[in-house]
This record gives structure tokens, sequence and C-alpha cells, in this order.
């Protein structure tokens, strides 16, 4: 096989395929990447048993061919690349790779020994992909951490109609965010025009990190197509875009249901400006422990004091603040937990609903592309979705 290829181009497809790479394999060949040759196109694959990636880019192409080389040494490789054209070709059992007079030879893996990657599960339908790669980074921040409770470490795509929902919750914070969805249009088996999920409503658990990592990298495509396949026993999920395609293995199981937790019937109502709050909370944890928290005391005279550390050590900031449904309400957060909520949002206000220490309290925006949407949250049943991004956080009974 021989190809020739701009080292950008060349650069990004091997950096796409790595992000399946595993980190640690007893299986040798699953720390290589597949690369094809064919008819002006290079396909760069990778694979680790839970996750597929695969993208295909222009090159000028010599002798087809297919070739399993070391994937880590490529990435390598790659970065240190001088800029323009690059040259590879394959004699015999050595990959060679040429820029600028700079070579490079690779020792290859056997090619009989590669699994076969997974098929890319058929479309369902599609998403814009800016907009599908910030719903699913506000709510991955709440995922655990946890592989003991595979269950929690997975964001869950609820698509209903012309609606996806992602929710992730690791027990003590629990994220949902709703984006528009287009189901995809598909011929029956009578050659009618169908729409696929429409009627229907379709769950399936993904790894978090995985999902975040395709997200990401997908995000100035355009438009994100999702394909399902939701077979008892291991489905999997496709994210597709601007040539480059991602299989994931799905999660068995379902998050708990959030629907009574969202009820926040009784509690006080307090708004706030987005930003600043984010920077004072950011400012007074410095001095906070590792487990302590940061104590908001809202009061109806319009402002909020918010507070950290013991003894000598502390530190406090008052902000405006408006509060309704209270005289004052106090409560105390996990520093890096009520963070990760307030980084999430895309919103010039805030509003928090609060109960009181030692309660839930729940967070949306105001205003902007996080301001709440009136229709069905599609929670099973437990209750309505009261805005198309929020956040639950449990506040902590310990006050400084």
């Amino acid at each position: 096989m021989e190809f020739r290829i701009e080292r950008a181009g060349f650069a990004e497809a091997v950096g796409w395929a790595g992000r399946a790479l595993p980190s640690r394999t007893p299986v040798p060949v699953l720390g290589g990447l597949l690369l094809a040759v064919s008819s002006g196109r290079l396909t760069v694959s990778g694979f680790d048993f839970e996750a597929a990636a695969r993208i295909e880019v222009d090159a000028e192409t010599g002798a087809a061919g297919e070739v399993l080389v070391p994937g880590r040494r490529l990435l390598d490789i790659c970065r240190v690349l001088p800029d323009g054209p690059v040259s590879c070709s394959l004699e015999g059992a050595r990959f060679t790779v040429e820029a600028g007079g700079t070579e490079f030879g690779l020792s290859t893996l056997p090619r009989e020994e590669y699994p076969a990657l997974p098929p890319q599960p058929a479309p369902y339908g599609s998403v814009d992909a800016a907009a599908f790669a910030t719903a699913v980074g506000q709510v991955a921040v709440a995922a655990g951490r946890d592989e003991t409770l595979p269950v929690l470490t997975g964001v869950q795509l609820r698509l209903d109609g012309e609606s996806m929902t992602l929710s992730a919750s690791d027990r003590y914070r629990y994220a949902v965010r709703r984006v528009g969805w287009k189901p995809e249009a598909a011929v029956g088996a009578a050659g009618a025009a169908e729409v696929a999920g429409v009627g229907a409503v379709v769950e399936a658990l993904v790894p978090a990190r995985r999902l975040l990592d395709a997200a990401r990298s997908l995000a100035r495509c355009g438009v994100v197509r999702v394909g399902l396949d939701t077979a008892a026993g291991g489905g999997l999920v496709g994210f597709e875009g601007g040539g480059m395609r991602s299989v994931v293995r799905l999660l068995d199981g379902r998050l708990p249901a959030y629907g009574s937790l969202f009820d926040m019937a009784g509690a006080a109502v307090a708004e706030v400006e987005c930003g600043a709050f984010t920077e004072a909370v950011r400012r007074v944890a410095v001095v906070a422990e590792a487990s302590s928290p940061v104590r908001l005391d809202f009061s109806a005279g319009g402002s909020v004091l918010l507070r950290a550390g013991y003894g000598d050590d502390v530190a406090a900031q008052r902000l405006p603040a408006v509060l309704s449904g209270a005289e004052e309400v106090t409560v105390a957060f996990n520093p890096a937990y009520l963070l990760d909520a307030l980084n999430s949002f895309e919103t010039g206000r805030l509003r928090l609903e609060l109960i009181g220490t030692g309660q839930r309290a729940l967070l949306s925006g105001v205003g902007g592309s996080d301001e709440g949407e009136s229709g069905d949250g599609g929670d099973g049943g437990d209750g309505g979705d009261g805005g198309s991004h929020r956040h639950l956080l449990m506040s902590v009974k310990q006050l400084v």
C-alpha cells in the first residue's frame, strides 16, 4: 500500500482514531491503528472492544491495502512531523512515514489477529453538533466515576419524538439537559416513508467519558447522525459526522427517575447573576478544605453572603440576590460540586430553588440557552421538564 497526504489531515485522522486506543491492554493488536487505502481515500480505525473510532479523509493513493501499526507510536510521530506532504508506504513488514526529509520506520502488527470492527448502527436521527456537544458537557459533570457502580458512570439518552433528553447522576447530584432532535426518515417494509422514534420512546445508557469525547470531537461538523442498536445483551450507539464515525457499547440498566426529585414545591427561590456568583464561589472556596463546604446565606434584603473556612482561615463575600418565598435561607455545598454545576450554565442569571440545610437544591438558567421550556420532561411520567438544563445538588448538613 502507498499514499500521500498533508500533515494536518493525517495528524487529525490519526488523532481521531487514536481516541479509541486502550491505555493498557493484554491484547497487543488492540494497541494498533488500522490504516486502509482505497480509491483516493484513507481510513484510520481504532478499537478496544468497548468503543471504535473510524475516520475517512482524502489522500493521493497508489497501491491499495491495509496495515496495522502501533497506535501510540504513530501518534507520537504525527506530533513531530514537519508541515507539508507526508508520504507513507508499506514494504514487507515495515511501514514508512516520510515528510520534509525526515523518515520514520514502524514495525507492523499482525492484521489477521485484529478483531472485526462493530458495524455502524442504523441511523435513528440527527442533532445539531454544537448543541449536542454543549448538552453532553453540561450533564457529564454529574456522572459518577466509581467503576463498581457502572450505571452511574453513564449519560442516559432519551429520545422522544423531536426531543432528546440527556441525564446523569452520581447520587449526590443530578443533571438534565434537553435539546432538539430530528428523527430519521426511513423506508419501511411496505415501501412507505417512516420516521424512526415517532410514537415510541427509546432510552440508551452511554458511558459518560466516551460520549463526552465523541461529542466534543464532532462539535464542528454541523450535524451529528445518531444510530442505535438496543438489542438485549449489549447494544451499540453510533455517532457520525464530517467523515468521522464512532461506535460505543451501551451500559446495562438505566438511571433512577428524577421527576419526583425535581419537584420543588414550596421551595424558596433565589436569583443571582451567574458569572459574578460563580467567581465568588471560586474565590471563597480557596480557603475551604477538601471536606469543608461553602455556605450561602440568602436574605430577603436583597443579598447573599458566601462564606468558607474555619477559625482564622476564612473568606467571605456578599453579592446582590433576589429571594422570594422566605425571609432567609441558609444552605451549604461541596465547593467542587457547586462549581461543576455553576460552570455548566450558559446564561446571564441563575435561579436556585432552595428547601434548606441538608436538603436538595435545584439550579436552572434564567434567559439564554438554559432558560426553562414547557413540556413533558420525559421521565417515565414522573413529572414535567421545567427547563432545558437543570442541575440538582444535595446541600450538606454541616455549616461553616
